[in-house]
């Protein structure tokens, strides 16, 4: 009997069944196949097992010991330098220089025993002949400064002393105002006005009204209305299955006789199973873009 609906490798989303890899090998069950099966072929590598640091030369990877400066000569720093300086001594021509006499060491302080010269005359303490001393002249004299401040002290200043003048109440108001007064007389005619004045950037305020509003208006008296229609009877309701609001007590009884419907003709093939249209392209599934640039 066909299976209705859709196969399970339909339903996958692939367009085709993937290929297998164990396609014709032998199963091996689990219990009887080998933990490491390369263990128990060919031969195996078996360590000498760990060496322990010792003074023997087992401890190390080399066969013997290899030293650093195996094969260098000995050489000695005291002998080298002597060596050298009977090469330097032979490079000299004839015995070396000897002064005839040593130095001469003084014998008292100021005494010139031992220097090449003797003593020396503009060195002696004797004073030497100056004329007679000229002072210069005076220089100018001035009375001191006077004490105080300047301010409240009389002839203290280089001048005169300046008057004294009063200070007279609102000095700075008074002064002021005589200014503005002399403003007014200088000026000529109004303030001067521009014809294009600059306008407002918004319209102004249509609703916006300056004048007092008029008196309010007194309404007509309404008229009184008719009462609403009362029918005499109200409908009747429906309660607990009663049917005293119906026209009838019971719905007249009408016969329906049975009419099976009417059955679809199946298409069936040639050898009368039923014709299943080929499925169309077959989804599969794919991996958003969100994820892409995640996983990079």
């Amino acid at each position: 009997m066909p299976v209705e609906g859709k196969s399970d490798m339909e339903r996958i989303g692939l367009f085709s069944e993937m290929g297998y890899v164990t396609i014709g090998d032998k199963y091996v069950s689990q219990y009887m196949r080998p933990f490491n099966e390369a263990a128990s072929k060919n031969k195996q590598m078996l360590p000498g097992g760990s060496k322990t640091l010792s003074a023997l030369q087992e401890g190390y990877f080399e066969p013997q010991f290899v030293r650093i400066f195996e094969g260098e000569a000995y050489s000695n720093p005291v002998q080298l330098r002597r060596r050298y300086r009977l090469a330097e001594s032979k490079k000299n021509v004839g015995k070396p220089f000897l002064p005839s006499n040593g130095n001469k060491l003084p014998c008292g302080l100021g005494s010139y025993y031992g220097t090449i010269g003797g003593s020396y005359a503009y060195f002696s303490p004797q004073l030497k002949s100056r004329g007679r001393y000229i002072p210069p002249g005076k220089n100018l004299y001035t009375n001191p400064g006077k004490k105080g401040s300047g301010f409240g002290y009389a002839n203290l200043t280089i001048g005169e002393q300046y008057p004294h003048e009063p200070d007279e109440y609102e000095a700075e108001r008074i002064k002021a105002k005589k200014e503005r007064e002399q403003h007014k007389r200088l000026l000529k005619g109004g303030p001067f006005k521009l014809n294009l004045y600059p306008q407002e950037y918004f319209d102004t305020n249509p609703y916006f009204n300056d004048k007092p509003l008029p008196p309010v208006k007194k309404l007509p008296p309404k008229k009184p209305s008719a009462p609403p229609f009362i029918p005499s009877s109200p409908a009747k309701k429906d309660l607990g299955g009663m049917k005293g609001g119906t026209f009838d007590p019971y719905p007249s009884y009408s016969s329906e006789p049975y009419v099976s419907k009417i059955s679809k003709t199946v298409t069936t093939g040639k050898k009368g199973q039923i014709f299943h249209p080929p499925p169309g392209p077959k989804s599969r599934p794919v991996t958003s873009i969100v994820t892409l640039n995640v996983t990079r």
